[in-house]
């Protein structure tokens, strides 16, 4: 059989030869982290009183930042995740994931008390 045109999304018909249907230009490069400035916090809003702390302004692929987010769910020993755009990791551990996150060369603000 043909091959499926459901991934075709928004694209009805190219007069580019060399436009491939296939191609994704919707994921984005993964940056060094000597080049990423992270915002580190403490989140309660929504969360029935407990606390998250939340990683802002990654900028790479949903795969580098799920594997972040399994390093540092591993060095704080808490459950978290990756969920629309921020990574976040249970409980107050605003202070070691800063510090590793340093660690690993990235510029990291902390936001919040």
């Amino acid at each position: 059989m043909g091959k499926s045109k459901k991934n075709r999304v928004n694209v009805v018909y190219s007069t580019n030869p060399h436009f491939d249907f296939e191609e994704s230009s919707d994921e984005e490069i993964s940056i060094p982290f000597n080049e990423q400035k992270l915002y580190v916090s403490i989140d309660r809003k929504n969360r029935g009183g407990k606390s998250v702390t939340l990683i802002e302004e990654f900028r790479g692929s949903d795969e580098d930042a799920k594997d972040l987010a399994k390093k540092l769910k591993q060095l704080c020993g808490v459950g978290g995740g990756y969920k629309n755009k921020e990574i976040y990791i249970q409980g107050d551990q605003k202070n070691k994931v800063a510090s590793f996150l340093q660690k690993l060369g990235a510029v990291v603000k902390l936001k919040g008390g």
